[in-house]
């Protein structure tokens, strides 16, 4: 009797907890191939523009838009994605200064100005998104962080493309202009 108790009990578990993975909210994404506390390696991705897909009712539509200015609202991921890979095949680092964009080259840099604060910077482009809320870039959380809009979760923001980042990831450029501009530690800046 104690063992047909432990056995229906035992099988329960087990359903319920592949129940409980397939409802994991994780479980859409890719899965996660760095660990938190581990270093991130930088670059390794491949250039990626793709063909124009749909999410949800909307098409996008890649592109190399060397004129690319716009103005809009940015939002930030974090925690939820670091270590995961992006679409042009990189490992996301929340605490590079990177962003997510719908249609630009994959990778590119961007210059991004806070309209609200004046807080500009220069990130690579590595990843497809946002796609709520009208939203035109998602930040990593450094870039949100140093934008000045972490807290808020979103900003009235302007975004130029610049042009095509290298394969290799050397993040130096992002860096150097984050350190001219706003005079910050090398310890800071070096992330």
């Amino acid at each position: 009797m104690v063992r047909g108790i432990v056995c229906v009990v035992v099988v329960g578990l087990m359903v319920s907890g592949c129940l409980w993975s397939s409802s994991d909210p994780e479980s859409k994404f890719s899965p996660r191939v760095v660990n938190f506390g581990q270093p991130v390696p930088k670059g390794g991705g491949h250039h990626k523009l793709g063909k124009p897909y749909k999410i949800g009712s909307l098409v996008y539509v890649p592109q190399a838009d060397q004129n690319y200015d716009r103005k809009g609202v940015a939002s930030w991921y974090g925690k939820l994605f670091h270590g995961r890979l992006t679409a042009n095949g990189e490992v996301y680092d929340m605490r590079a200064l990177t962003a997510a964009h719908p249609t630009l080259p994959l990778p590119s840099y961007v210059h991004v100005t806070n309209l609200t604060n004046g807080h500009d910077i220069i990130v690579r482009v590595n990843d497809r998104g946002p796609y709520a809320h009208n939203r035109i870039i998602d930040m990593s959380r450094e870039a949100a962080r140093a934008l000045g809009f972490e807290q808020q979760g979103t900003a009235k923001v302007r975004v130029r493309y610049l042009g095509p980042a290298p394969l290799s990831g050397d993040d130096s450029y992002e860096k150097n202009y984050l350190r001219k501009k706003y005079k910050i530690s090398n310890a800071r800046a070096s992330g």
